[in-house]
């Protein structure tokens, strides 16, 4: 009897939560919770190689970083953590890649608890799937080809870092750059050499800049494009047409920046280190932020152009951030058919719904607002040029980590507004509003219409 009164207790509490929370304030509040939980534990005295722990402030920075899967820091990884910290930073890495809600879903079903229809609803919300059917196999999908591809990225990097820092050090260096690179996170332990250096020191180093690139790409191009991959192989006509637009953008944003970073900023380096400079340059601001080369000697269009990179971003459903490659092709698409006057935008031969054009241009005017008002306040704030605060912008708000290294000199302030441009690129400016605005208001009824002229 006490069993059954306990059981409808709990099912009434967890009924009168599911109604009052949505999935996306689900979401919210998961990295809301892992983000402070990494803070307190790099506030430890352990955390620190001194001894002293972080401060709250900079342990909600790099906690917020980590979990965001950014990659800006206001101390070197590698010389202010200690491993421990490294390790903690590592974890809230994983988390953050995968998704909160993947990793407690998973959780869930390793330890043979029945998925709720919430957490199915959840799950599709945070990974984009287009439907609640399947979400338990796609999750098993994902939690398989997250290790399995991290651990050929750490097989793959360890003969290099073994030779270069011993057996132990250099298996947990290839497996902490491993599992950064996929979640695209860009937090590195090469500062042990140099502060801040990042992978400066592996411009000419094939093995670790085709493997880097490689997990960024992977993990950047989203899970439900590589499982329509897995299922239709080499046939690209089969695939769903999101997929081919994501992967045909990313071709073009790997391609085209390359080329410019080629024969533009580079051209003083020999030709292989010259090669693999440009293509790194062009694959890591979408969005891992490891760099092979010192972005403040490029030049102003250089830095450019990555600023345009790093809020591109990646493709939904990934590891990365930023407004994702399928908002700026769709945007793309509607430009062209209005310069061919044409009355519906479209893709492979397939129409472009109204609803998702006018969502990529509310993603798109979010973005460049909350960038542009960012950096245009750091830059007044820190009194420095307008161009290398917003590079710091457009890096917080893609979950980037490329730095011209103005973030550890930043005030207080100025920290504050990243944390929080962090956590608006890798929760997304439409969750965040539709957990504030949970319900939908639909009306029958409708304003008349007027003519008014645009361009």
């Amino acid at each position: 009897m006490w069993q059954n009164l306990k059981w409808e207790i709990n099912a009434k509490f967890k009924e009168k939560i599911h109604r009052h929370v949505s999935s996306f304030q689900v979401i919210i509040l998961g990295f809301m919770l892992v983000i402070l939980l990494g803070s307190l534990c790099l506030t430890l005295p352990l955390a620190t190689r001194d001894g002293q722990g972080a401060s709250f402030l900079d342990a909600l920075f790099t906690s917020t970083s980590a979990v965001c899967v950014t990659g800006l820091v206001l101390h070197d990884t590698a010389s202010y953590w200690s491993v421990f910290g490294q390790a903690v930073i590592l974890f809230l890495i994983q988390i953050g890649g995968m998704g909160v809600v993947t990793v407690s879903v998973a959780v869930a079903i390793f330890s043979g608890r029945k998925i709720s229809l919430m957490q199915r609803s959840t799950m599709r919300e945070s990974i984009s799937a287009p439907q609640v059917g399947g979400i338990v196999r796609m999750t098993e999908f994902i939690l398989k080809t997250v290790f399995l591809v991290e651990l050929l990225g750490a097989v793959a990097m360890a003969p290099v870092f073994v030779r270069d820092f011993g057996f132990l050090k250099g298996v947990w260096y290839a497996m902490f750059h491993s599992i950064s690179a996929f979640c695209n996170a860009g937090f590195d332990l090469i500062g042990i050499r140099s502060p801040f250096s990042s992978l400066t020191t592996y411009a000419s180093q094939p093995v670790i800049n085709l493997t880097i690139m490689a997990l960024i790409i992977v993990g950047g191009i989203g899970f439900l494009t590589w499982e329509d991959v897995k299922r239709n192989r080499l046939h690209f006509s089969r695939y769903r047409m999101q997929s081919k637009v994501i992967l045909v953008t990313t071709a073009v944003l790997i391609a085209a920046p390359a080329a410019w970073f080629f024969f533009f900023e580079f051209s003083e380096l020999p030709l292989g280190t010259r090669l693999l400079s440009s293509l790194f340059q062009s694959v890591t601001p979408r969005t891992a932020g490891f760099n092979t080369a010192d972005l403040t000697k490029m030049t102003e269009a250089g830095q450019m152009l990555m600023i345009v990179l790093m809020l591109i971003g990646g493709s939904p459903g990934s590891t990365a951030g930023g407004m994702k490659t399928t908002t700026i092709a769709v945007i793309f698409s509607s430009a062209r058919a209005v310069f061919r006057q044409k009355e519906r935008a479209h893709f492979f031969q397939r129409r472009i719904p109204e609803e998702a054009i006018r969502t990529a241009g509310a993603i798109l005017l979010m973005y460049l607002g909350l960038f542009l008002a960012g950096g245009m306040f750091i830059s007044y704030e820190e009194g420095i040029p307008l161009l290398d605060a917003l590079f710091e912008t457009a890096s917080a708000i893609g979950t980037v980590g490329l730095s011209l290294g103005v973030t550890p000199e930043l005030g207080r302030i100025s920290q504050l507004i990243l944390i929080s441009l962090m956590f608006f690129g890798r929760v997304g400016g439409l969750t965040i509003i539709y957990a504030a605005v949970s319900s939908r208001c639909v009306s029958g009824s409708a304003f008349p219409q007027e003519r008014i002229t645009v361009g």
